[in-house]
């Protein structure tokens, strides 16, 4: 497959992965998931999509309706002022002051009030092998100077849900309201405009991603586990063992070619996984298999996080 062929590919990838993340779907299976049957992708798929609306659902929880409202009578003081309104907008600075002070009374010690909490996800639909022929046909196109088209190729590795917080920063934005207010006093209305756009500009992001192929291997190994304990297994499980061994293996080949761990993470995962085959093979069964591995695939998880706090 050439560049160009890939390159077209990987656009219209682009578009069915924005289509699918606008539509609320958490993932698409990847091919390293088709290891496991269609029914345990399946419930795989819906473990995983349902591990991630509960962590997005309880950082919602943590939006109080006194920051939110802050938030909008500061957008509301800054159109006051636009307007020429000026008392409006002391009106609404005052407004949203109060309400600030209500959550600081609530919780002295908070730095950041969530006023917001969105969800997106990113899947790229390929192979472990195409990934990485990918990767090294960026590092191809780097070395030759050609930074944008490394840049559009890499955007496209990823297999992601990113929950993104956003917050006032308790620190400097009831501050900020008072400043701008005294400014209004003071008949600095230009002065007070800067302050608040500022304060609005300037609100903290705090990222977190869920590298999807992770959060698989994870669900996948979840169900091995069950049957790694399981006495006298049919061959049958012992099959579905194997299956299930096989696609949590596959998954995070994937997660380390899209870079979502370090290699600590992925030498001790390989190393344990082949000791629960080793464990598990014959029939053979037992419990505490799965501890250390569990480790890993967390580790995972958090090396994949960026700096991302603005």
């Amino acid at each position: 497959m050439t560049l160009q062929t890939e390159k077209n590919l990987l656009r219209k990838l682009k578009t069915g992965v924005c289509a699918l993340a606008l539509a609320g779907v958490l993932l698409a299976p990847s091919a390293a998931s088709f290891a496991a049957d269609q029914k345990v992708t399946e419930t795989v798929q819906a473990e995983v999509q349902q591990d991630t609306q509960t962590q997005t659902a309880e950082k919602r929880q943590k939006i109080t309706a006194e920051a939110l409202a802050a938030l909008q009578e500061t957008t509301n003081a800054l159109k006051a002022l636009d307007e020429g309104k000026t008392e409006d907008a002391l009106a609404s600075l005052e407004k949203a002051t109060g309400k600030l002070e209500i959550v600081l009374a609530r919780e002295p010690r908070l730095a950041f009030a969530p006023v917001a909490v969105t969800s997106n996800s990113q899947d790229i639909i390929t192979s472990t092998d195409m990934a990485k022929r990918m990767v090294d046909q960026a590092e191809d196109l780097l070395e030759d100077g050609k930074v944008q088209d490394a840049r559009a190729l890499l955007s496209t590795l990823a297999s992601e849900t990113a929950i993104t917080v956003t917050s006032l920063p308790m620190a400097s934005y009831p501050a900020a309201l008072k400043q701008a207010a005294a400014f209004i006093d003071d008949g600095k209305v230009e002065e007070a405009k800067t302050v608040l756009q500022v304060a609005l500009n300037t609100l903290a992001v705090d990222v977190t991603i869920i590298p999807i192929p992770v959060a698989n291997a994870e669900a996948l190994l979840a169900q091995a586990k069950v049957l790694a304990e399981t006495k006298d297994r049919t061959a049958e499980q012992n099959e579905q063992l194997t299956k299930l061994l096989d696609a949590a293996e596959s998954e995070v080949k994937f997660a380390q070619t899209l870079g979502y761990g370090e290699k600590k993470d992925f030498e001790g995962f390989y190393e344990e996984i082949k000791t629960i085959r080793e464990k598990t093979s014959e029939g053979k069964s037992g419990t505490g298999f799965f501890k250390k591995i569990t480790g890993y695939m967390t580790s995972m998880t958090e090396d994949s996080q960026q700096d991302n706090s603005q």
